[in-house]
């Protein structure tokens, strides 16, 4: 392992928290209103991060898949569909890259709808961080203003750091230091054939249009913006297809890779592998010894909101980098208001119409 792949300084451990301000909202939700046991879930997260990082040796975000998160939130889905919803999604992901389906979708897909896409994660993590912050007000703000200051400041920013072990400290005041709670070993289950497909249709088939949009084309152009690095969107469909295969039949929770990520562990000092590492640290020794569905007491909602709020001002800045900021805005609102896979069918289809008539108009 050659050092610049591998750091271990502040700054990669700062960048290593900051992108668990997208991860522990969904996974913690996820624990409360299903069957899903957050130790697992936390549990596969962390191996995920120590085979990204030693893949790709550089900040590579692993995230909870959105789409099938805000699903099982809402509709309380059982752990037997959330394992089919991820395994559907891993042989989906597996059939698009082994059978270069992807090289057909990039020609199709042009840059500026791939930043209306990255607008329209800016604005969701933005109204979603507001909603952390509104619900923790004084830790959002204190948060806020830590994360401002580095900003404004030439020093190492270190803010994700500060703001995480201030928010530890803060919640083991209000609540006590949290019980050891032991995982139990993970079990293979094969979910029933109705739960496979409840599982693919209300989960599954929303996620794949925001899994091709941000998490593959979005991120794999992110990459080439802040670490001028190239990344074929081969690699990051295998990946993601093994994170799922891999950890939904056992009780992990479908992963994926992801934009607003990405500009969270670089926005806060991420260079190289070693903060996937670091996450994936973290996240064992919790999912090992700590995790509980209260674990949102310990490490309070506000300051997480304030390192998302940054995260989406950053992707924001990113989109921006778009040659027609017109269908890039619409497409991200489109995106904001009704989603993702809606702003990625829609927007796709006009930029179509779009072309054919400038097409005819050049005949």
């Amino acid at each position: 392992m050659r050092e610049k792949d591998f750091r271990f300084t502040l700054d990669e451990i700062a960048g290593a928290l900051g992108d668990f301000g997208t991860l522990l909202p969904i996974v913690v939700g996820v624990s409360v209103a299903t069957d899903m046991d957050l130790s697992r879930m936390l549990f596969f997260f962390a191996l995920a991060y120590f085979g990204t990082g030693l893949y790709y040796k550089m900040p590579m975000p692993v995230e909870p898949m959105k789409a099938i998160g805000v699903v099982a939130i809402a509709e309380g889905l059982s752990s037997a569909e959330i394992a089919g919803a991820g395994i559907g999604m891993g042989i989906i992901l597996l059939l698009i890259a082994s059978t270069g389906l992807m090289g057909w979708i990039k020609r199709i897909m042009p840059t500026r709808l791939i930043r209306g896409i990255q607008f329209g994660l800016a604005l969701t993590l933005g109204w979603q961080a507001i909603k952390m912050i509104w619900g923790d007000p004084i830790m959002g703000v204190i948060s806020m203003l830590i994360v401002i200051f580095y900003a404004k400041s030439t020093r190492l920013d270190i803010s994700a750091l500060i703001v995480f072990a201030l928010g530890i400290t803060v919640g083991i005041f209000r609540f006590g230091a949290p019980e050891i709670s032991m995982m139990t070993m993970p079990e293979l289950m094969i979910p029933d054939a109705g739960s496979m497909i409840n599982g693919i249709v209300k989960g599954t088939l929303p996620q794949i249009a925001l899994t091709i949009g941000n998490a593959v084309l979005a991120t794999a152009l992110l990459i080439t913006d802040l670490l001028d690095r190239k990344v074929k969107e081969k690699q990051l469909l295998l990946s993601m297809s093994a994170m799922c295969l891999l950890s939904a039949p056992f009780g992990g929770f479908p992963m994926c890779h992801g934009a607003g990520g990405l500009v969270a562990q670089y926005r806060f000092g991420a260079r190289t592998g070693g903060s996937n590492l670091i996450s994936g640290v973290v996240l064992l020794v919790v999912a090992v010894l700590f995790a509980t569905p209260h674990l949102e007491l310990i490490i309070p909602f506000g300051a997480l909101g304030a390192l998302l709020f940054y995260s989406g001002i950053s992707l924001y800045r990113t989109s921006t980098k778009t040659e027609d900021m017109t269908f890039t805005a619409i497409t991200g609102a489109i995106a904001f208001v009704f989603g993702m896979a809606w702003a990625f069918v829609i927007m796709l289809l006009a930029h179509n119409i779009q072309k054919r008539f400038k097409g005819l108009d050049n005949e």
